[in-house]
């Protein structure tokens, strides 16, 4: 991952302090025991002063939803979906469509505005193929969040088209099976 310790402003001149660009990063893995790695990472670059949020949009059972986002150290906001359950079918009633649908668009929301430099979006991928948000919106968000902000795409059979716009693809393998 690409940390930037300090955010350049707006009117810092790029003769002398060039703006370094976002990236976007995919991790992937035919199984879903992978999240501890980048969030090990996400904690580290927080730890430096860099401001990140976690987006968990596949995991509820805590109460939370975008309104009380989990504060961890001084840099990093973390939020799950507001459900009682852990989403694992693209079977939701309205109340958990809704929920997702709040989420993701306060998410779009805190990238354009690029209060964060780095957000990851934890298992959008899974939401994206649960037909539960769509492909084209997430494709539209990455393109048009602010030249400073690293996005962090996790989950199972990210779409192609996302995989083609990242610049960086990390597949996690179990090197033996049990």
């Amino acid at each position: 991952m690409v940390a930037q310790l300090e955010t350049p402003t707006l009117h810092t001149d790029p003769r002398l302090f060039p703006v370094v660009e976002g990236l976007v990063q995919v991790f992937t893995s035919s199984h879903r025991t992978f999240f501890t790695s980048v969030m090990a990472q996400a904690l580290r670059i927080a730890g430096q002063g860099t401001p990140v949020l976690v987006v968990q949009f596949l995991k509820g059972g805590i109460n939370q939803g975008h309104e009380r986002p989990v504060r961890l150290g001084e840099y990093l906001d973390w939020i799950r979906c507001d459900l009682p359950r852990c989403i694992d079918t693209p079977h939701l009633d309205d109340g958990e469509m809704r929920s997702l649908h709040q989420l993701w668009q306060y998410t779009q929301k805190v990238i354009f505005e690029g209060k964060y430099s780095l957000v990851v979006l934890d298992e959008l991928s899974l939401a994206i193929n649960f037909d539960l948000i769509s492909e084209s919106e997430v494709l539209a968000a990455i393109e048009r969040r602010p030249s400073h902000v690293d996005i962090v795409l996790t989950g199972q059979e990210m779409p192609e088209a996302i995989l083609e716009l990242a610049d960086q693809v990390t597949e996690i393998r179990r090197s033996h099976r049990p």
